[in-house]
Protein backbone atom coordinates (compact mmCIF):
# COMPACT_ATOMS: atom_id res chain seq x y z
CA UNK A 1 0.00 0.00 0.00
CA UNK A 2 1.48 3.34 -1.02
CA UNK A 3 1.94 6.12 1.61
CA UNK A 4 -0.74 8.19 -0.12
CA UNK A 5 -3.13 5.26 0.27
CA UNK A 6 -2.27 5.05 3.97
CA UNK A 7 -3.13 8.73 4.34
CA UNK A 8 -6.43 8.11 2.58
CA UNK A 9 -7.41 5.25 4.89
CA UNK A 10 -6.38 7.37 7.88
CA UNK A 11 -8.75 10.12 6.78
CA UNK A 12 -11.65 7.66 6.84
CA UNK A 13 -11.20 6.92 10.55
CA UNK A 14 -13.36 8.59 13.17
CA UNK A 15 -11.20 11.40 14.60
CA UNK A 16 -9.75 10.66 18.03
CA UNK A 17 -9.11 14.29 18.95
CA UNK A 18 -10.53 17.73 18.23
CA UNK A 19 -10.90 18.59 14.53
CA UNK A 20 -11.84 21.61 12.42
CA UNK A 21 -15.18 21.46 10.61
CA UNK A 22 -17.51 23.35 8.32
CA UNK A 23 -21.19 22.59 7.85
CA UNK A 24 -23.21 22.83 4.62
CA UNK A 25 -26.92 22.84 5.44
CA UNK A 26 -30.30 23.47 3.83
CA UNK A 27 -31.43 24.64 7.25
CA UNK A 28 -34.98 25.65 6.27
CA UNK A 29 -35.75 22.39 4.50
CA UNK A 30 -36.43 20.34 7.64
CA UNK A 31 -36.21 20.85 11.38
CA UNK A 32 -33.44 18.27 11.85
CA UNK A 33 -30.90 20.68 10.31
CA UNK A 34 -31.49 23.01 13.26
CA UNK A 35 -30.92 20.18 15.73
CA UNK A 36 -27.70 19.25 13.93
CA UNK A 37 -26.37 22.79 13.88
CA UNK A 38 -27.23 23.35 17.54
CA UNK A 39 -25.60 20.03 18.49
CA UNK A 40 -22.49 21.04 16.55
CA UNK A 41 -22.26 24.42 18.28
CA UNK A 42 -22.60 22.75 21.69
CA UNK A 43 -19.87 20.19 20.88
CA UNK A 44 -17.04 22.68 20.57
CA UNK A 45 -14.79 20.63 22.84
CA UNK A 46 -14.34 18.27 19.86
CA UNK A 47 -15.54 20.16 16.76
CA UNK A 48 -14.01 23.55 15.96
CA UNK A 49 -16.35 25.37 13.60
CA UNK A 50 -14.72 27.27 10.72
CA UNK A 51 -17.70 27.96 8.46
CA UNK A 52 -21.46 27.66 8.03
CA UNK A 53 -22.74 27.38 4.45
CA UNK A 54 -26.36 27.81 3.39
CA UNK A 55 -27.11 25.13 0.80
CA UNK A 56 -29.77 25.25 -1.94
CA UNK A 57 -32.87 23.13 -2.02
CA UNK A 58 -35.87 23.11 -4.35
CA UNK A 59 -39.26 22.13 -2.96
CA UNK A 60 -42.04 23.17 -5.36
CA UNK A 61 -45.71 22.79 -4.33
CA UNK A 62 -46.00 19.78 -6.66
CA UNK A 63 -43.82 17.79 -4.26
CA UNK A 64 -46.38 18.25 -1.50
CA UNK A 65 -43.73 18.90 1.13
CA UNK A 66 -44.28 21.11 4.18
CA UNK A 67 -41.51 23.61 3.39
CA UNK A 68 -41.92 24.95 -0.15
CA UNK A 69 -40.21 27.38 -2.49
CA UNK A 70 -39.95 28.29 -6.15
CA UNK A 71 -36.26 27.63 -6.88
CA UNK A 72 -32.97 26.36 -5.41
CA UNK A 73 -31.95 30.00 -4.95
CA UNK A 74 -35.00 30.72 -2.80
CA UNK A 75 -34.29 27.59 -0.77
CA UNK A 76 -30.70 28.69 -0.18
CA UNK A 77 -31.79 32.14 1.03
CA UNK A 78 -34.48 30.57 3.24
CA UNK A 79 -31.76 28.38 4.73
CA UNK A 80 -29.42 31.32 5.33
CA UNK A 81 -32.21 33.12 7.21
CA UNK A 82 -32.89 29.98 9.28
CA UNK A 83 -29.21 29.80 10.21
CA UNK A 84 -29.25 33.43 11.30
CA UNK A 85 -32.37 32.86 13.40
CA UNK A 86 -30.84 29.89 15.22
CA UNK A 87 -27.65 31.86 15.91
CA UNK A 88 -29.82 34.59 17.43
CA UNK A 89 -31.64 32.07 19.63
CA UNK A 90 -28.33 30.64 20.82
CA UNK A 91 -26.83 34.12 21.29
CA UNK A 92 -24.00 33.26 18.89
CA UNK A 93 -23.99 36.43 16.83
CA UNK A 94 -20.19 36.06 16.75
CA UNK A 95 -20.61 33.21 14.27
CA UNK A 96 -22.53 35.24 11.72
CA UNK A 97 -19.27 36.41 10.19
CA UNK A 98 -18.43 32.83 9.16
CA UNK A 99 -21.87 32.14 7.62
CA UNK A 100 -21.96 32.24 3.80
CA UNK A 101 -24.56 32.07 1.07
CA UNK A 102 -24.28 28.96 -1.10
CA UNK A 103 -25.23 28.09 -4.66
CA UNK A 104 -28.33 29.56 -6.30
CA UNK A 105 -28.67 26.70 -8.79
CA UNK A 106 -27.60 23.09 -9.21
CA UNK A 107 -24.72 21.85 -11.34
CA UNK A 108 -25.55 21.82 -15.05
CA UNK A 109 -22.95 19.09 -15.66
CA UNK A 110 -20.04 17.38 -13.91
CA UNK A 111 -17.33 19.84 -14.95
CA UNK A 112 -18.78 23.32 -14.40
CA UNK A 113 -18.88 24.67 -10.82
CA UNK A 114 -21.57 26.98 -9.49
CA UNK A 115 -19.86 30.08 -8.12
CA UNK A 116 -20.89 31.11 -4.63
CA UNK A 117 -19.47 32.65 -1.48
CA UNK A 118 -19.71 29.26 0.23
CA UNK A 119 -17.84 27.34 -2.47
CA UNK A 120 -15.08 29.93 -2.60
CA UNK A 121 -14.77 29.96 1.19
CA UNK A 122 -14.54 26.17 1.26
CA UNK A 123 -11.71 26.30 -1.26
CA UNK A 124 -9.94 28.99 0.77
CA UNK A 125 -10.26 27.08 4.03
CA UNK A 126 -9.37 23.68 2.58
CA UNK A 127 -6.07 25.03 1.24
CA UNK A 128 -5.00 25.56 4.86
CA UNK A 129 -5.16 21.81 5.57
CA UNK A 130 -3.17 18.74 4.59
CA UNK A 131 -3.85 15.04 3.93
CA UNK A 132 -2.56 14.33 7.43
CA UNK A 133 -4.69 17.09 9.00
CA UNK A 134 -7.84 17.46 6.87
CA UNK A 135 -10.81 19.78 7.15
CA UNK A 136 -14.05 17.90 7.90
CA UNK A 137 -17.11 18.91 5.88
CA UNK A 138 -20.45 18.13 7.54
CA UNK A 139 -22.77 17.86 4.54
CA UNK A 140 -26.50 17.67 5.26
CA UNK A 141 -27.95 18.88 1.96
CA UNK A 142 -27.44 18.54 -1.78
CA UNK A 143 -23.73 18.43 -2.60
CA UNK A 144 -23.76 21.44 -4.95
CA UNK A 145 -21.56 23.73 -2.84
CA UNK A 146 -19.02 21.00 -2.09
CA UNK A 147 -18.83 19.65 -5.63
CA UNK A 148 -18.44 23.21 -6.92
CA UNK A 149 -15.49 23.81 -4.57
CA UNK A 150 -13.84 20.60 -5.81
CA UNK A 151 -14.38 21.63 -9.44
CA UNK A 152 -12.92 25.07 -8.67
CA UNK A 153 -9.74 23.57 -7.19
CA UNK A 154 -9.17 19.82 -7.41
CA UNK A 155 -6.16 20.11 -5.09
CA UNK A 156 -8.51 20.27 -2.10
CA UNK A 157 -9.63 16.65 -2.69
CA UNK A 158 -6.86 15.29 -0.44
CA UNK A 159 -7.40 18.01 2.19
CA UNK A 160 -11.04 17.36 3.10
CA UNK A 161 -13.21 14.60 4.51
CA UNK A 162 -16.88 14.87 3.53
CA UNK A 163 -19.37 13.31 5.96
CA UNK A 164 -22.65 13.27 4.03
CA UNK A 165 -26.24 12.38 4.76
CA UNK A 166 -27.42 11.22 1.36
CA UNK A 167 -28.46 8.33 -0.79
CA UNK A 168 -30.24 5.23 0.49
CA UNK A 169 -28.88 1.92 1.70
CA UNK A 170 -26.92 0.02 -0.93
CA UNK A 171 -29.61 -2.66 -1.09
CA UNK A 172 -32.45 -0.15 -1.43
CA UNK A 173 -34.58 0.12 -4.57
CA UNK A 174 -33.15 3.51 -5.57
CA UNK A 175 -30.08 5.54 -4.68
CA UNK A 176 -31.81 8.86 -4.37
CA UNK A 177 -33.15 10.49 -1.25
CA UNK A 178 -34.06 14.18 -1.29
CA UNK A 179 -30.42 15.33 -0.89
CA UNK A 180 -29.07 13.14 -3.68
CA UNK A 181 -31.92 13.72 -6.11
CA UNK A 182 -31.56 17.50 -5.81
CA UNK A 183 -28.21 17.32 -7.63
CA UNK A 184 -27.15 13.94 -9.01
CA UNK A 185 -24.26 15.54 -10.91
CA UNK A 186 -22.85 16.88 -7.64
CA UNK A 187 -23.09 13.44 -6.02
CA UNK A 188 -21.25 11.95 -9.00
CA UNK A 189 -18.51 14.59 -8.70
CA UNK A 190 -17.93 13.90 -5.00
CA UNK A 191 -18.08 10.11 -5.26
CA UNK A 192 -15.89 10.10 -8.35
CA UNK A 193 -13.16 12.56 -7.38
CA UNK A 194 -11.26 10.46 -4.83
CA UNK A 195 -12.02 12.58 -1.77
CA UNK A 196 -12.48 10.76 1.53
CA UNK A 197 -16.24 10.26 1.98
CA UNK A 198 -18.33 8.98 4.87
CA UNK A 199 -21.85 8.14 3.72
CA UNK A 200 -24.84 8.00 6.07
CA UNK A 201 -27.68 6.54 3.98
CA UNK A 202 -31.25 7.49 4.74
CA UNK A 203 -33.63 4.59 4.07
CA UNK A 204 -32.24 1.45 5.58
CA UNK A 205 -30.03 3.22 8.14
CA UNK A 206 -30.61 6.79 9.37
CA UNK A 207 -34.38 6.54 8.91
CA UNK A 208 -34.37 4.47 12.11
CA UNK A 209 -32.91 7.37 14.12
CA UNK A 210 -36.39 8.46 15.17
CA UNK A 211 -37.77 10.54 18.01
CA UNK A 212 -41.40 10.75 19.12
CA UNK A 213 -43.49 13.79 19.99
CA UNK A 214 -43.77 12.54 23.57
CA UNK A 215 -39.98 12.22 23.92
CA UNK A 216 -39.34 15.66 22.45
CA UNK A 217 -41.80 17.27 24.85
CA UNK A 218 -40.30 15.37 27.79
CA UNK A 219 -36.72 16.37 27.06
CA UNK A 220 -37.18 19.88 25.69
CA UNK A 221 -40.28 21.60 27.04
CA UNK A 222 -39.47 24.45 29.41
CA UNK A 223 -35.77 23.64 29.75
CA UNK A 224 -34.32 26.80 28.13
CA UNK A 225 -34.76 29.09 25.12
CA UNK A 226 -33.01 26.74 22.70
CA UNK A 227 -35.01 23.71 23.82
CA UNK A 228 -38.31 25.59 23.55
CA UNK A 229 -37.34 26.94 20.13
CA UNK A 230 -36.48 23.50 18.74
CA UNK A 231 -39.63 21.99 20.22
CA UNK A 232 -41.81 24.74 18.75
CA UNK A 233 -40.19 24.29 15.32
CA UNK A 234 -40.76 20.53 15.52
CA UNK A 235 -44.39 20.81 16.57
CA UNK A 236 -45.05 23.41 13.87
CA UNK A 237 -43.61 21.31 11.06
CA UNK A 238 -45.54 18.25 12.27
CA UNK A 239 -48.81 19.99 13.13
CA UNK A 240 -50.67 18.25 10.29
CA UNK A 241 -49.27 14.79 10.99
CA UNK A 242 -52.00 12.14 10.59
CA UNK A 243 -51.07 10.49 13.91
CA UNK A 244 -51.02 12.53 17.12
CA UNK A 245 -48.28 10.43 18.72
CA UNK A 246 -46.03 10.72 15.66
CA UNK A 247 -42.33 10.02 15.44
CA UNK A 248 -39.85 11.43 12.95
CA UNK A 249 -36.17 10.94 12.14
CA UNK A 250 -33.71 13.64 13.16
CA UNK A 251 -31.56 12.61 10.21
CA UNK A 252 -28.91 15.31 10.18
CA UNK A 253 -27.88 14.93 13.81
CA UNK A 254 -26.24 11.62 12.92
CA UNK A 255 -23.73 13.34 10.61
CA UNK A 256 -22.42 15.54 13.43
CA UNK A 257 -22.42 12.55 15.77
CA UNK A 258 -20.15 10.45 13.50
CA UNK A 259 -17.34 12.88 14.34
CA UNK A 260 -17.99 12.94 18.07
CA UNK A 261 -17.87 9.44 19.52
CA UNK A 262 -17.10 6.02 17.99
CA UNK A 263 -19.78 4.46 20.21
CA UNK A 264 -22.59 6.36 18.48
CA UNK A 265 -22.65 4.26 15.30
CA UNK A 266 -21.16 1.36 13.38
CA UNK A 267 -19.56 1.67 9.95
CA UNK A 268 -17.58 -0.38 7.47
CA UNK A 269 -15.58 0.03 4.28
CA UNK A 270 -17.45 -0.16 0.99
CA UNK A 271 -16.36 0.56 -2.57
CA UNK A 272 -17.87 3.91 -3.40
CA UNK A 273 -21.08 3.45 -5.40
CA UNK A 274 -21.93 5.30 -8.60
CA UNK A 275 -24.98 7.57 -8.46
CA UNK A 276 -26.52 6.81 -11.85
CA UNK A 277 -28.83 9.25 -13.62
CA UNK A 278 -31.52 6.56 -13.74
CA UNK A 279 -31.63 6.92 -9.89
CA UNK A 280 -30.03 3.56 -9.16
CA UNK A 281 -26.61 2.67 -7.79
CA UNK A 282 -23.93 1.42 -10.09
CA UNK A 283 -21.34 -0.81 -8.42
CA UNK A 284 -17.66 -0.74 -9.38
CA UNK A 285 -15.28 -2.65 -7.11
CA UNK A 286 -12.27 -0.83 -8.59
CA UNK A 287 -13.27 2.48 -7.01
CA UNK A 288 -11.85 3.94 -3.80
CA UNK A 289 -13.31 2.88 -0.49
CA UNK A 290 -15.68 5.03 1.52
CA UNK A 291 -16.85 4.62 5.09
CA UNK A 292 -20.46 3.45 5.06
CA UNK A 293 -22.56 3.79 8.21
CA UNK A 294 -24.89 0.82 8.71
CA UNK A 295 -26.16 1.19 12.30
CA UNK A 296 -26.84 4.01 14.79
CA UNK A 297 -26.90 3.47 18.54
CA UNK A 298 -29.95 5.64 19.01
CA UNK A 299 -30.27 5.80 22.79
CA UNK A 300 -26.76 6.88 23.72
CA UNK A 301 -26.67 9.43 20.91
CA UNK A 302 -29.96 11.02 21.98
CA UNK A 303 -28.76 11.02 25.58
CA UNK A 304 -25.67 13.03 24.62
CA UNK A 305 -27.60 15.45 22.40
CA UNK A 306 -30.30 16.24 24.97
CA UNK A 307 -27.74 16.57 27.76
CA UNK A 308 -25.91 19.22 25.78
CA UNK A 309 -29.14 21.02 24.83
CA UNK A 310 -30.24 21.17 28.46
CA UNK A 311 -26.94 21.87 30.24
CA UNK A 312 -24.81 23.81 27.73
CA UNK A 313 -27.27 26.05 25.84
Amino acid sequence: MKPKDLNYIHRLQKPASAVDVVIDTDAYNQVDDLYALAYLLLSDEKLKLRGIFAAPFYSPPSMGRIRQNSSPAEGMHQSYDAIMELLNVMKREDLKEIAFHGSEKNLKDEVTPVDSDAARELVRLAREYTPERPLYVIAIAALTDIASAILMDESIVDRIVVVWLGGHGLDWLTCTDFNASQDIAAARVLFGCGAAVVQLPLNGVVAEFRISRIELEYYLKGKNNLCDYLLDCSLDIMKDAPIYNWSKPLWDVAVVAWLLDPEFMEDRYEHRPVFEYDLHYGIDHNRHFIKYVYHINRDILFEDMFRKFITKA
